[in-house]
């Protein structure tokens, strides 16, 4: 994933879902098997978008889990 900015006035937009919808669109079209989201804070309503995309994995204290639904 690249850093993204947005104008913080459009954000009902959804532009972060946006975001992350067209970089996998560009993974698939270069046949990448999987797209990075980039660090994610529980409990942070900025980036509450990122753990509605599954399945992914997440780096906790005791390594990388898996997370289906």
């Amino acid at each position: 994933m690249v850093y993204s900015f947005y104008e913080p006035a459009e954000a009902e937009r959804s532009v972060g879902t946006f975001m992350i919808l067209d970089h996998i669109r560009r993974a698939q079209a270069m046949d990448l098997p999987y797209v990075y989201l980039g660090y994610w804070v529980d409990g942070s309503k900025k980036m509450a978008y990122k753990a509605r995309f599954l399945p992914q994995e997440r780096l906790g204290p005791k390594g990388w889990d898996r997370v289906e639904a």
